[in-house]
């Protein structure tokens, strides 16, 4: 891969002012993924949402990452990353300020959606900036760990955000604050080193619909079948047409000449596996996420300030380890790494799954959090490095925006899938509990009208002395019911990384590339 700004020198180290804005700027798009599930709580007391609603959410942000991160990793390669960067940070700032103004939940998507393009052409500009800005894979290690404890601390910015403005003023400061970071980023990150590699690369436009019609489909349809019935007919449809154009895409993507996402690189078992790892392990960190601010938020309605602390027991190993992390994976195997983390975040589940949901104290969450925290860290420095690491440096713009792409498809297949999964349990968990009770009729009734209208989450949230909050503890332990089942689920996803990085991700040395050797093994210049 070439510089268009300037050509390689002998001896150079990544520019440190590269470094800062790739970093800073992937910590804003993290944050701006990050801070709506802080809010959920919020979300639902002053904008009335529904258990679909909210997960739309925060999918409105994730989606555009998920849909448009492989066509920016094009866009970059062909005009310039910096550009992206820069782009992609103003972009955040417009849509979080739209956010911030929002009277009801259609402009808070909205907002959100023009957040997360802006994001998207962050992730992969940024990691790529930073991946061949360096001249050997074991200062590539390095300088990706930085990056992903950047990423990382936006996971950490987010909810101590969330919660300090929300407590204090309104969730509207919070997004407020996200934009002005978005400016602070790109002027930045005017002052970084431009990179490109424009040789066989072009606009896919047949790949980029394909994938964009296939992946908002299959979307609409798990985040609405809770709702609207798995077998009605928008869901059933949303279904197949996700499978016709997924298949679509792979059929455009072997045909074209210059591919949205080059399927060779899968021929790179490493590479292939370590895509289905970033795929079903970041699923199950932002899944635990997403069902631990649905318990704190809607469900327990505790305060932002005590959620932003149980979000910060999730993120702030983080910080701590962010060193440790970028050593060790100079020193010991990606697999081994990647083993451990996920193995941690399924401990973590599993015990946030056996707490019961009338437990509000935080005490109670410290250990399950730090283990997925922890668990966490190690995961996405080591499957990052991992990937970018084992392909031929010519394709490592590619392969930035296909990691980011699959990591942030399983951060939006979390909040997906685990609240489909938790409210169909609530739901149906909540209609027995209520025909086998002692209640009267007419409150079995009235309760019956708002869950048929909101689900039990709407019940949980009536006020007790009104007719149907009578049915309020119902509701409430049907919510615990479903959302334990779905730490359980995270769980299993864990374990399925674990098992596949552990027994199955095989091959390479630390801080080596798999298929080719180091970029450059000259010794250094003395001035160097």
């Amino acid at each position: 891969m070439t510089d268009t700004t300037s050509p390689p020198v002998a001896g150079r180290n990544l520019p440190l002012a590269t470094l800062i804005a790739g970093c800073l700027a992937v910590c804003l798009a993290q944050t701006g993924l990050a801070i709506p599930a802080t809010l959920n709580g919020l979300f639902q007391t002053d904008l009335h949402t529904t258990g679909s609603q909210l997960t739309w959410i925060s999918d409105a942000t994730l989606l555009p990452v998920a849909v448009l991160e492989l066509t920016f990793g094009v866009f970059g390669d062909l005009f310039g990353r910096k550009r992206l960067l820069i782009g992609g940070a103003l972009l955040m700032a417009v849509g979080e300020a739209a956010s911030a103004t929002a009277g009801n939940v259609h402009f808070l998507w909205a907002g959100q959606a023009l957040a997360g393009v802006g994001a998207a052409a962050i992730f992969p500009s940024s990691l790529a900036m930073i991946a061949v800005g360096t001249r050997t894979n074991s200062r590539r290690a390095t300088a990706i760990a930085a990056w992903s404890a950047s990423l990382a601390g936006g996971g950490f910015v987010a909810p101590l955000l969330g919660g300090i403005t929300a407590n204090y003023g309104s969730w509207r400061w919070a997004l407020v604050i996200v934009a002005l970071i978005g400016v602070v980023s790109a002027a930045v990150s005017i002052l970084a080193h431009d990179s490109s590699a424009p040789k066989g690369r072009s606009l896919d436009l047949k790949g980029q619909l394909t994938i964009a019609i296939g992946l908002f489909a299959l979307l609409y349809a798990v985040i609405q079948g809770p709702s609207d019935g798995w077998d009605s007919g928008a869901v059933v449809t949303g279904f197949v047409v996700a499978a016709v154009f997924l298949a679509l895409f792979i059929v455009a993507e072997l045909r074209s000449r210059a591919p949205l996402l080059q399927l060779d690189l899968f021929k790179n078992r490493v590479f292939a596996l370590s895509s289905v790892v970033a795929v079903v392990g970041m699923f199950s960190f932002i899944g635990t996420c997403y069902a631990l601010s649905m318990r704190l938020g809607p469900i327990q309605h505790q305060s932002p300030l005590r959620m932003s602390v149980a979000f910060l027991l999730t993120n702030g190993p983080t910080m701590a380890l962010a060193p440790i992390t970028a050593a060790l994976l100079a020193r010991v195997a990606a697999r081994w790494l990647l083993s451990i983390g996920f193995l941690l975040i399924a401990a973590g589940d599993l015990l946030l799954a056996r707490l019961p949901i009338t437990d509000t104290a935080l005490p109670s969450l410290i250990v399950p959090l730090v283990l997925v925290g922890m668990g966490f860290t190690l995961a996405v420095s080591s499957i990052t490095a991992t990937a970018v690491n084992t392909v031929p440096v010519r394709f490592a713009g590619m392969a930035s925006a296909t990691t980011s792409q699959l990591r942030d498809l399983g951060f939006t297949l979390g909040p997906a899938i685990i609240g489909a999964v938790a409210l169909s349990r609530a739901a149906s968990g909540f209609s027995h509990s209520l025909a086998t009770s002692q209640l009267p009729e007419g409150i079995k009734a009235a309760a019956g009208q708002v869950a048929a209208t909101g689900g039990p989450l709407a019940v949980n949230s009536v006020p007790p002395q009104s007719p149907p909050g009578a049915a309020g503890p119902l509701a409430l332990h049907a919510l615990g019911h479903g959302y334990s089942i779905g730490f359980v689920v995270c769980a299993g996803a864990a374990l399925l990384s674990c098992l596949l990085a552990g027994l199955v991700l095989r091959g390479g040395r630390p801080g080596v590339n798999l298929t080719e050797p180091d970029l450059d093994t000259r010794p250094e210049p003395a001035a160097a």
